[in-house]
């Protein structure tokens, strides 16, 4: 018997190796023998980072950046290939855990220090940056990130916007003069957790921003800013992101990777399972377990488990996931490869209890489903 423990990181509660270890002790628990397979996974989100560069794949240095409104923060920055390779994972400067709720404000949080972040990976000599785009706090377009990298964005009367995603209904004119030369010969590929378009019903403000604080009116403001932000790249570059799969990912700044510095937006889940070797691991496997923190129609979105199931699908391999909670109808999570979804509380429970006994009730759950399938496979002709 051949497990694969392929899971996301259970936020705030669990990262993805702890929630991989915990599956695999309730599972050795029962079923000792099984060869498992640990591979902790990430979606371009919180967790890309040490999905990448940990286990010895890398190094990380700590540098110095902006926060999300402004502040001086210190984050990790992950190198590949001896140096020539970066992975700069958003959410280390601008994640929305670094703002306490009641400041949450995404009409003036800005991506300013993922710009930093790319300047200092420059600096150290990196000519391939990944940037990791989930769990920011921002709805600026990347306005913020291109600024820091010598991008001029000026309204009407000739002056630098300022910070924050409703500055963008401002936007008159783009300059890309004064950018970092050293970024034209560098290749930058954008992980998106999502691969929602800029605007629209399924855009960056109105389906993310009130996770990041926004109320309906502000979201709606925020739409249209990304709009008319779109709208002068368009006219200014030449360059249409209104509706490119995954320009919408943390707050539009696919987009504005896409538009400022020529990157390629691909799924995150396909880069780390790639870079991890999720797919060599599925050869001669027998099961996948795979999770998140929550599992509803949004997963489809470019999520973890859906990216897995469908690598299983392709492998002839079932894959079971794990969910803190579940929601909705999951039937279309099935018909792209999810044999099964299982919540992990027994009983009632609130949600700071789940998630303070996260790992507890990954252990007993997974042992559940390794008694299930043992039982089965004995029961065989």
């Amino acid at each position: 018997m051949k497990l694969v423990i392929a899971p996301d990181s259970f936020k705030e509660a669990a990262s993805a190796a702890r929630v991989a270890a915990a599956v695999a002790d309730g599972w050795r628990s029962v079923w000792p023998e099984t060869e498992l397979c640990l591979v902790p996974m990430a979606d371009g989100g919180e967790g890309t980072l040490d999905a990448l560069v940990g286990g010895g794949r890398g190094r990380v240095e700590r540098v110095e950046t902006t926060g999300p409104l402004g502040e001086p923060v210190t984050a990790s920055l992950g190198f590949l290939d001896e140096g020539r390779a970066a992975v700069v994972e958003s959410a280390q400067a601008v994640g929305l855990s670094l703002i306490p709720p009641e400041r949450r404000n995404p009409a003036r949080t800005t991506t300013f220090g993922i710009g930093r972040m790319i300047a200092a990976a420059l600096d150290r000599g990196a000519r391939r940056i990944l940037v990791a785009v989930g769990g920011t706090s921002t709805n600026d377009g990347g306005a913020g990130m291109a600024q820091a990298l010598g991008v001029s964005l000026k309204d009407a009367e000739g002056r630098e916007l300022p910070p924050g995603g409703e500055a963008l209904l401002r936007l008159d004119h783009v300059d890309l003069s004064g950018l970092d030369p050293r970024i034209a010969e560098t290749e930058i590929l954008v992980a998106c957790d999502v691969n929602n378009p800029l605007c629209g019903p399924a855009g960056a403000s109105l389906l993310y921003s009130p996770q990041k604080g926004a109320d309906p009116v502000l979201a709606e403001r925020l739409d249209d800013a990304l709009a008319h932000f779109a709208g002068v790249v368009l006219r200014g570059l030449d360059k249409d992101v209104r509706i490119l799969p995954g320009g919408g990912a943390a707050g539009g700044l696919g987009a504005g990777l896409a538009a400022f510095l020529g990157a390629r937006l691909v799924p995150g889940v396909e880069v780390v399972a790639r870079e991890a070797g999720l797919e060599e691991a599925l050869r001669g496997a027998d099961l996948v377990i795979t999770g998140e923190g929550r599992l509803d129609a949004q997963s489809l979105w470019g999520k973890v488990p859906v990216g897995v199931a469908r690598l299983g699908r392709a492998a002839g391999v079932p894959v079971i996931a794990l969910a803190g909670s579940l929601s909705g109808d999951l039937s279309a999570l099935c018909a792209e490869g999810l044999t099964a979804a299982f919540a992990l509380a027994d009983g009632p429970m609130s949600l700071e209890e789940s998630m303070v006994a996260t790992e507890e009730l990954l252990r007993r759950r997974s042992a559940m489903l390794a008694r299930v399938w043992r039982a089965a496979q004995e029961v065989r002709p």
